[in-house]
């Protein structure tokens, strides 16, 4: 059987033209991993088989396993024998996670088709092709999508979230999305080209592994023609959540809107005219067009959203280091961090209280020196050598601390990355400060400048009480 007589080249093609993927001429970057799906969507755009365009490719190197770098080799080999020009990236997706919070996998993702849209621009701008007529081609098949609509049901996502990976969304193209994973190893086999195993795939401890090698062969047993009754469901899905999402669009445009800095605001008095599910979708529309890292937002903080908007007094986080509130007639939702979301700063007097904005309130009254408190959001200081009233505020640049038990200064900034607060949440971490001396960083360390003794005659009792945005 010819390369371009396979199952998967017939697919490919139709899925390409079915929605005008790959107009010709257009400029193409394809994101090859090494894998299996990504060298077989390579070698069908190299032959031709998909249209004729101006292909290169993208491979970017996670750093999380050991052999990462005989993949980017790997990669680079068969391009140059292809004749196909690579650019090859080497991230620390690992670290990049645990900055941002996120697991791998949605790090990962995040960082390569950033990557992915600069190269793609790049290539458009040499080619001198208008940037809207690039196209990043990834090699997601029905598979993957069925392993993705699994996994989102399994955590409560919406319509919107089980139909993610679609053929077409923006300037990304999935030319194999209605090809089985068996017609990938078919039509490489037929054309003689081999590939690389990410052994990761085998690590069950994964959901998408999981689900790859437990949920889906017990589906294939209970129904043999279980992947073409779940594609004719997500076509479905898909089309009307075209329909309903266009409505949405509308009433996201008319009934909330985006402010200079970058906060979302939802008219309440408009939004309880439409019916929860319109207002549902309407809700996420608004929250993915204002905030990109939200992509993902599960329903469950939708559904929270929406019940925010008739509650006066709904406060707390949601999905992406985001914060909602009401204020006044408009449900408000913001990066935690932005502005309006950071410590305010304030005095605090002995005995005395202090409200600190989104991070919530700091209170100081007199303690007996001997009972130490165990609750991580309390401290309790010398009074003895504290100038009052204190200094509350955010972290500054330059901030250093004696942490307790410790000879030497440390930078706050860096008691917090050790300390593993995410990044989001040290605008809002108060810091405390008797004179120009740091003696508390709030929920982490006492300074041993300010610590109680032997000595100590007075006590203050410092109680940090947690705002909306870092409960």
């Amino acid at each position: 059987m010819s390369g371009e007589a396979t199952p998967l080249a017939v697919r490919a093609r139709g899925t390409v033209e079915e929605h005008s993927m790959l107009p010709d001429g257009c400029v193409v970057v394809a994101m090859v991993s090494g894998g299996a799906d990504s060298v077989a969507l390579l070698r069908l755009l190299a032959a031709g088989g998909l249209g004729t365009h101006r292909l290169s490719a993208l491979h970017l190197d996670h750093g999380l396993r050991d052999e990462s770098g005989e993949d980017a080799s790997w990669v680079g080999a068969l391009c140059e024998r292809l004749g196909i020009p690579l650019r090859v990236e080497r991230m620390d997706v690992g670290g990049y996670a645990r900055e941002q919070g996120l697991n791998v996998e949605d790090a990962g993702r995040r960082l390569r088709y950033a990557l992915a849209d600069e190269e793609l621009d790049a290539r458009c701008g040499e080619a001198g092709v208008d940037p809207r007529r690039g196209r990043i081609a990834v090699a997601h098949t029905l598979d993957d999508r069925i392993e993705t609509f699994v996994m989102r049901a399994l955590t409560g996502a919406g319509t919107g979230g089980l139909t993610g990976l679609r053929p077409v969304r923006g300037r990304v193209v999935r030319p194999l999305a209605d090809a089985s994973r068996a017609q990938v190893v078919e039509h490489l086999a037929a054309i003689g080209q081999e590939w690389r195993e990410d052994p990761s795939n085998l690590d069950t401890t994964r959901l998408r592994a999981r689900v790859r090698h437990t949920v889906l062969p017990a589906l294939a047993q209970a129904a043999p023609d279980w992947r073409e009754h779940f594609a004719r469901t997500l076509r479905v899905l898909t089309e009307e959540e075209d329909l309903l999402g266009g409505m949405a669009a509308a009433f996201a445009r008319d009934f909330a809107a985006v402010e200079p800095d970058g906060t979302l605001l939802f008219d309440r008095a408009m939004m309880s005219t439409l019916t929860r599910p319109v207002a549902r979708r309407t809700v996420l529309h608004a929250v993915r067009g204002a905030f990109p890292e939200a992509s993902r937002i599960e329903a469950s903080h939708i559904e929270a959203l929406v019940d925010g908007l008739a509650d006066d007094g709904f406060a707390r986080d949601v999905t992406g280091g985001l914060h909602a509130r009401t204020e006044a007639e408009a449900l408000a939702v913001r990066r935690v961090g932005a502005a309006g979301f950071r410590v305010e700063p304030g005095s605090l007097a002995l005995p005395g209280e202090v409200s600190l904005g989104s991070a919530g309130r700091m209170t100081a009254r007199p303690w007996p020196p001997g009972e130490v408190p165990r609750d991580p959001d309390a401290a309790l200081l010398d009074a003895g050598v504290l100038e009052f009233p204190l200094a509350v505020g955010p972290p500054r640049p330059g901030d250093r601390i004696r942490p307790l038990g410790m000879s030497g200064r440390k930078k706050v900034g860096d008691l917090l990355t050790d300390e593993k607060v995410p990044e989001r949440l040290r605008p809002l971490t108060p810091v405390v400060r008797s004179g120009d001396t740091v003696v508390w960083v709030a929920g982490v360390r006492v300074s041993e400048d300010a610590k109680v003794g032997p000595g100590t005659s007075r006590a203050v009792l410092l109680r940090w009480e947690r705002g909306g945005g870092v409960e």
